[in-house]
């Protein structure tokens, strides 16, 4: 017994490299560590002991790992062994906004102030792991959790992704990646077989994932509830083993998704680490502890016993959990957070900000002056209503959260404003639709009052968190605006034209009434500072810089996913097939000549830029070399403002189908009135690779290629060819 403690004391006590390091002498430590535990501990730290930790050894003082939600801020804490909130009442959070408002500033130093700010929150909450981001792509518009991932682009994912996570883990909190892999819809995620091309999966699916394992060295990743080629996601040979554990040589931890396991023998084998979330009666039903029945717990136990499963598999789970352990909660060097600070409310106003996408703007109707003596009509439930709660896993409990309305009264004090709802959706519910008890004619006819009255009418509206709207666990029935918000509008601006549009989503919506309507914003979920952050791009205190990190198709059909049919979305309830292939997005709208409402990486300013002299660095490249572009940008406004340079490449005559062109390189850069600078972008030759099914790898084609440098996928100012030799 003495030779035990005596060890764990060394552990505690021994010098170790910075969070996030790993070295020999650590490596060595946890070999100590193994030869100390049982076969019972080794299984226990395997699976859950709660709903979100998962047991140490007390024996040995190893530590318990604790977990939270989400991707957007940390969760109220959730009883030990139900899905109801604890009651405490030191966990009102702040709420940062949901990652597509991130994804939309393209600026990768935002990011990282974004993840360091929310591992600072989670490590003052004692969290070990924090359960995100997720950057699933934006494959349908109906995704029910499209608000919480980064966008329809693998490439723009990627550049967002690695900055936040390492801000997150540089406070000794483990970033938690998901949902790993080809989790793009919520209908029938815990069964649907997904069937997708090897050359769509690592061009589409994959790229942000591997950033985040070979670039921000993520530590832990969350499988996905689906299948992929009939095997489930959690604990696939090909997906962990081959790929994640295997080309990538990722030494984390593989977490499952919330009862997304379904195997002892493939879960052993197959690359997972600690399950969560197994669904069992053992707590209603038996004396028993439920957790002791996980998949990976006394299966796992009795077929390592049994002699038809090797001992080594569950050393090389624990050794991942342990390494874990050093990098989190046996780090000397942890910092120790904070939460509910001022920079950290001012990181999420900022981001924000710079998230709100101005989408038009007829006779510059924003910025509205806020000196001016006038009467505001503010319509919409949305301009009142809590996005914090509500949207399934990434429900929040936000100290404060500035309603849109709040906002604007805070910054117009010259303004007299008329509130009006306008129509109500019900109240937020989990897994089902609760209609409203209020009657939709009488809140209408309240509503064109109201506008009628009033010098200019501000609509918000869009959607919400509730099921079947931008929620988890359920998808959205189509593109329309709910709760007869297309009537609504209709009737407004026959009543009053001067009116503008500022909509709340994290998912594209059909748009009939835009011809009629003098401008429009798209806001996000944008969690505290939300009316703050509006107010102060509608009166112009922020000039709004945000772009669309998806498309927004005029109808449902014109999407990939949805142009192919039922079998490629949703699938026939036991396989889908992702017919569009690589063109996802940007890339099917440019290929096949679907014209977007709104482009990938669109969006406006209250100034104008303007993009010259834009060459490359020569014309001809081998393939080991870069590509370096040159660009000058002007802000040829009258007011100070940030333009997002985009630099997308095609292949001229490729040898294999392709997109017209792929977002490459970007770079966001702040301009006062009448200034100019020149833009420096490069980009590695071994990018412009596709992957080649024939060899099972990359391969750059030799030939011409086209580089285009714009302001969105559909806003080229011009093409350069270049020769790769």
């Amino acid at each position: 017994m003495q030779k035990l403690l005596s060890v764990v004391l060394v552990l505690l006590v021994s010098v170790v490299p910075s969070v996030g390091e790993s070295s020999n002498e650590i490596e060595s430590q946890i070999e100590s560590i193994l030869e100390q535990l049982t076969l019972a501990e080794k299984i226990a730290m395997t699976h859950a002991q709660s709903k979100f930790s998962s047991p140490g050894v007390p024996r040995l003082g190893i530590p318990e790992i604790w977990m939270s939600d989400g991707p957007h801020g940390v969760r109220a804490e959730i009883a030990w062994d139900s899905w109801s909130h604890a009651g405490w009442t030191s966990d009102s959070i702040t709420a940062f906004p949901a990652l597509t408002g991130l994804a939309a500033t393209f600026n990768p130093e935002l990011a990282n102030q974004y993840g360091v700010a929310l591992g600072e929150e989670a490590r003052y909450r004692k969290k070990d792991i924090l359960l995100g981001p997720g950057v699933n792509i934006y494959r349908t518009p109906l995704n029910g959790r499209n608000f919480e991932y980064m966008g329809e682009d693998p490439y723009l994912a990627s550049t967002m992704v690695v900055p936040y996570i390492k801000g997150v883990q540089q406070n000794g909190v483990s970033a938690c990646l998901k949902h790993y892999a080809l989790n793009n819809q919520e209908q029938w995620r815990g069964h649907i077989n997904v069937e997708v091309s090897d050359r769509a999966l690592h061009e589409i699916y994959l790229p942000a994932y591997k950033a985040a394992v070979t670039e921000a060295k993520v530590w832990t990743v969350m499988g996905a509830y689906n299948k992929f080629r009939g095997q489930h996601t959690t604990h696939h040979k090909h997906l962990i083993n081959d790929i994640l554990k295997g080309e990538w040589g990722f030494d984390g931890v593989l977490i499952s998704d919330w009862g997304s396991a379904h195997d002892t023998k493939e879960a052993a084998m197959y690359g997972l680490d600690i399950e969560m979330g197994t669904g069992t009666d053992g707590l209603t039903t038996s004396n028993e502890n439920a957790y002791d029945y996980y998949y990976l717990a006394k299966p796992f136990q009795e077929m390592i016993q049994k002699g038809e499963l090797d001992e080594s598999l569950l050393d090389d789970k624990v050794r991942r959990i342990l390494r874990l352990m050093f990098r989190t909660n046996m780090s000397p060097d942890r910092p120790l957070g904070r939460m509910n600070n001022p920079e950290h409310l001012e990181v999420a106003r900022k981001v924000a900000g710079e998230g709100i996408v101005l989408l038009k703007n007829d006779r510059s109707f924003f910025p509205i002056d806020s000196k001016k003596k006038m009467t505001i009509a503010v319509i919409g439930e949305n301009a009142t209503r809590a996005m914090t709660p509500g949207g399934g896993s990434s429900e929040l409990k936000a100290r404060t959260e500035i309603s849109p309305l709040q906002g604007l009264k805070e910054r117009y004090k010259e303004a007299k404003f008329i509130y009006s709802p306008g129509y109500a959706s019900g109240p937020p519910a989990y897994g089902r639709i609760v209609p409203s008890t209020l009657d939709a004619d009488s809140l209408r006819t309240a509503a064109v009052k109201a506008a009628a009255k009033a010098d200019l009418v501000l609509f918000f509206g869009g959607l919400n968190k509730n099921h079947g709207q931008d929620c988890e666990g359920g998808d959205r029935a189509g593109m329309a605006l709910d709760f007869g918000q297309g009537e609504l509008l209709q009737k407004l601006i026959k009543t009053n034209k001067n009116i503008g549009v500022i909509l709340v989503s994290g998912n594209a919506v059909e748009m009939p009434w835009l011809p009629k309507v003098k401008g429009l914003i798209q806001s996000w979920y944008l969690g505290s500072e939300a009316g703050h952050a509006i107010a102060d791009v509608i009166s112009g205190d922020v000039n709004p810089s945000g772009k669309l990190p998806f498309s927004f198709p005029v109808k449902l059909s014109d999407n990939a996913a949805h142009s192919f049919g039922e079998l490629s979305y949703p699938g026939d309830g036991q396989t889908q097939y992702y017919k569009e292939d690589i063109l996802v997005g940007y890339r099917w709208h440019d290929t096949k000549k679907i014209e977007p409402l709104f482009a990938f990486g669109y969006g406006l300013s209250y100034t104008s830029f303007k993009l010259s002299s834009i060459k490359t660095d020569k014309k001809s490249y081998t393939t080991d070399e870069s590509i370096n572009i040159s660009c000058k940008v002007s802000n040829t406004g009258k007011v100070d403002g940030s333009e997002v340079v985009q630099v997308y490449v095609g292949k001229v005559n490729s040898t294999v189908d392709r997109a017209e062109k792929e977002l490459q390189a970007f770079q966001k850069i702040h301009l006062g009135m009448g200034t100019k600078k020149t833009l420096d972008l490069s980009l590695d030759i071994a990018d412009l690779a596709f992957y080649d099914e024939s060899v099972s790898g990359w391969n750059v084609e030799k030939g011409d290629y086209l580089i285009y440098v714009g302001t969105a996928s559909n806003k080229i100012s011009k093409k350069v060819k270049i020769r790769i030799n």
